[in-house]
């Protein structure tokens, strides 16, 4: 690639090895090099070149993903965007900001709350995950209850076709609906459509005092799932309710002594950034003692309710410490949350597999972690055979295979069990339209 400047492409096989992977356990194939891209113009040239010698192109952020959306593949090249760490533009008045693919979405948040504003979706990864990951996969997080995913802040994007042409779609204001919404397109196509090198994304008001969060504790999982589907039916519009079980609690209680319970089975961590936020947390503490909650508290200070929220972020770091993990993303309607939660207790026991399961409850969105032995090439029959049950269970019941993670490799087996020949069809000619030649992130999301 000789258009790109010295030093941005690496072939060292042990360096190259180390960007083919994401955080998932899928093995990734031997990609011919990767691209350090520093601007909009390395990716330009890159894909340029690719097209040129039709070599698959695989987009990488942090490589923080957990479908398998950023593992290279046999002959590709990588193109890495976690160079492009701009900020290029931060607007008060118009409650917006223009920023690179590698900003760190913790990173734009604390720019915004500079200036009195926010960057709401936050997934659990938010340290460490970048934007343009995110956008790849509408990720969502703790706070999507209430201010929505990726998406729903996602204004306009400049992307890079394969072709090397540079699309810009959207616009800087709150409405718009001139021609299609190429920009919702973008947005969770895990690269498979086009690279994108910049986004304006829309910002909030951060709230005007501390949030305040509750703390509940259940001696079963389906009454936590109950007392969310009463908070949340009872109007109280929780701006984070995150749910957490017995397997879960005991992997974080193991690593860091946080004073689990014998009789606790699950945890709910509820917040409301209302202007009356203690009231509303008041309210929902008493919607979890209605719903059979062993104890609740309300927290009494900031310091307090970072305690609460670290709980829950270390959630996935501690079941990765238990083994190999199968993470997944089934979303559910909220009125069915019990079922589904029911229906993943099930599967553990009939399929003798570990399963530790958070959820951010208040839509819906359910994680269940099947654990399996560190080392397998992929998980063993009985942890897929559960997987299956789970997947086909939250089908039944109007729900989705994935609320935030992405179809990447790992959910492409249960695809037709929701989206139809149909709609198979449908977005194989929105690929085609976009990538003729098929060499973008080919074999994901579709």
């Amino acid at each position: 690639m000789r258009a790109l400047p010295e030093g941005r492409v690496l072939t060292d096989p042990d360096v190259v090895d180390s960007y083919a992977r994401d955080r998932t356990f899928v093995e990734p194939g031997k990609p011919l090099g990767v691209v350090l891209a520093a601007s909009r113009d390395d990716v330009v040239a890159t894909l340029r070149w690719a097209s040129e010698h039709r070599v698959p192109v695989v987009p990488r952020g942090a490589g923080t993903g957990l479908a398998g959306a950023s593992t290279a593949g046999d002959g590709s090249v990588v193109l890495s965007l976690h160079r492009m760490t701009a900020i290029k533009e931060l607007s008060p008045a118009d409650e917006i900001a223009v920023v690179e693919p590698g900003v760190i979405t913790a990173d734009l948040d604390r720019a915004a709350r500079e200036h009195g504003l926010m960057y709401a979706p936050d997934p659990s990864s938010y340290e460490i995950s970048t934007i343009g990951g995110n956008l790849a996969t509408n990720a969502g997080g703790l706070r999507c209850v209430k201010y929505g995913v990726t998406r729903d802040s996602a204004l306009g994007l400049e992307v890079v076709l394969a072709d090397g042409r540079i699309l810009q779609t959207g616009r800087r204001t709150m409405k718009g609906v001139t021609g299609y919404d190429l920009t919702g397109l973008f947005v969770g196509s895990e690269g498979t459509l086009g690279v994108i090198t910049s986004a304006t994304v829309r910002l909030r008001r951060a709230p005007a005092v501390p949030p305040a969060t509750f703390a509940a504790e259940f001696g079963s999982l389906r009454d936590a799932g109950a007392a969310v589907a009463a908070i949340m039916a009872a109007g109280c519009q929780p701006s984070l309710m995150e749910l957490l079980d017995r397997a879960t609690l005991e992997a974080i209680d193991d690593w860091r002594n946080i004073g689990l319970e014998p009789g606790t089975n699950a945890m709910l961590i509820g917040q409301s950034d209302a202007a009356d936020g203690q009231v509303v947390a008041e309210r929902m503490e008493r919607l979890c003692v209605d719903n059979g909650a062993s104890f609740v508290a309300v927290s009494s200070s900031p310091q307090e309710t970072e305690e609460l929220i670290g709980v829950r972020r270390m959630a996935y770091d501690a079941k990765e410490r238990l083994g190999a993990c199968l993470v997944e993303d089934v979303c559910v309607p909220r009125s069915v949350l019990p079922d589904m939660i029911t229906a993943i207790e099930a599967a553990a026991a009939r399929h003798d597999v570990k399963i530790c399961t958070v959820a951010h409850a208040g839509d819906g969105n359910l994680h269940p972690v099947f654990i399996f032995e560190r080392g397998l090439p992929e998980p063993p029959a009985n942890v897929w055979a559960a997987a299956d049950d789970v997947f086909t269970h939250a089908l039944e019941l109007g729900g989705t295979l994935t609320g935030e993670h992405g179809v990447g490799v790992l959910k492409r087996r249960w695809l037709a069990l929701e989206s139809g020949p149909v709609a198979q069809e449908v977005q194989q000619g929105i690929k085609a339209v976009f990538d003729p030649l098929g060499i973008l992130n080919p074999g994901k999301a579709i």
